[in-house]
C-alpha cells in the first residue's frame, strides 16, 4: 500500500512540488531512516513524498528484493540503503 506525505509548504498552489518516491518495506529500520531524513528535507527542499511498499506487490518485491530502501525521482533512482544528500542536490540542481 502506498502512502503519502506532503509538505504543508508545498500546498503553494503557484507551483507543484517535485516528487519523489521511496521503495521500503515495513520493519526496516534503514527504510525508517531515509523517510525520516527526508521529511526534514521537506521543508527545505519542497517536495511531494511517497512511500511504496515493495512487499505489496509482487513485481516491486522482484525488482527490489533486500535492496531497499530505493529512493526514486521519475523513474531515475537517487540513492539506495542510505539517504545520499550529494546525490539528492545533483539530482534537484539537474531538474530546478
Amino acid at each position: 500500500m502506498a502512502t503519502t506525505a506532503n509538505n504543508p509548504a508545498a500546498s503553494d498552489t503557484r507551483r507543484d512540488p517535485f516528487g519523489l518516491v521511496v521503495y521500503s518495506r515495513e520493519n526496516c529500520h534503514l527504510c525508517q531512516d531515509m523517510i525520516a531524513a527526508l521529511h526534514k528535507l521537506q521543508v527545505q527542499l519542497s517536495f511531494h513524498l511517497e512511500v511504496v511498499d515493495v512487499d505489496s506487490d509482487e513485481a516491486l518485491r522482484s525488482r527490489f528484493g533486500l535492496k531497499v530502501p530505493v529512493l526514486v525521482a521519475e523513474g531515475e533512482e537517487i540513492c539506495h540503503y542510505h539517504l545520499d544528500p550529494v546525490a539528492l542536490d545533483a539530482y534537484f540542481a539537474k531538474i530546478r
